[in-house]
């Protein structure tokens, strides 16, 4: 069952385009991994899914009705992009941790939020680490199980394993497969050659386009 689609989806920027008539369809539990060429609209199309930008033209559908029809804040909820580049927030990690608790207006659950730091492999003092003192890849993490806190439907991942170290694109990893596991649907853009070597499905985007849709034989 589809639980995304996008319809002749194009975007123009500055008279440019960027976009050119994408079709594609993601079904529920899909794992798509998505690469091409820097400049050819990876991040554009992700950008697009997760309401950060608006189509110039065509449609996208989540659960199939159209995007514009869902207010934007229950969207984002089911629909949850992350960054490459982390942004967090406040003074400490647990600023950013109870942030998902504050916005559904919910009880913070301690209990949820240290099962969230063991699969990531931080130590529960980490709440009250300030987040100007974390590495680039804690802070990766910090953000990976922010947006993981309330499960969405769709997870959007903009190359968010650049830059980082071996080990801890290994524990990055590790949490993608185990929330795939529990059911979230998955698009990650990446170029890095050993995530597409065990990619499931690889979409190939150029010049705005998506040029092979590629399942990889299990």
């Amino acid at each position: 069952m589809a639980i995304l689609e996008l319809q002749q989806v194009t975007f123009n920027a500055i008279g440019h385009q960027i976009i050119n008539g994408v079709d594609l369809q993601v079904n529920s539990g899909d794992y798509l991994t998505i690469s091409g060429p820097s400049g050819g609209g990876k991040s554009t199309i992700l950008k697009l899914i997760a309401t950060l930008l608006t189509p110039t033209s065509g449609e996208i559908l989540f659960n199939g009705q159209a995007q514009a029809a869902y207010q934007t804040t229950a969207y984002r909820k089911e629909v949850s992009y992350c960054f490459q580049q982390p942004t967090l927030f406040g003074e400490t990690v647990q600023d950013n941790l109870a942030f998902p608790f504050t916005v559904r207006e919910q009880v913070y659950d301690q209990g949820k939020v240290q099962h969230l730091l063991d699969l990531v492999d931080l130590p529960e003092d980490y709440l009250t680490k300030k987040v100007t003192e974390l590495s680039g890849g804690e802070r990766q993490r910090v953000a990976l199980i922010r947006n993981l806190i309330f499960l969405p439907k769709v997870l959007l991942l903009d190359e968010v394993t650049v830059g980082l170290d071996q080990a801890n694109k290994a524990i990055v990893k590790k949490l993608i497969e185990q929330v795939h596991t529990d059911g979230v649907t998955i698009l990650m853009v990446t170029h890095e050659s050993d995530i597409l070597a065990q990619a499931q499905q690889i979409i190939w985007v150029k010049e705005g386009r998506i040029v092979d849709e590629t399942a990889i034989s299990e």
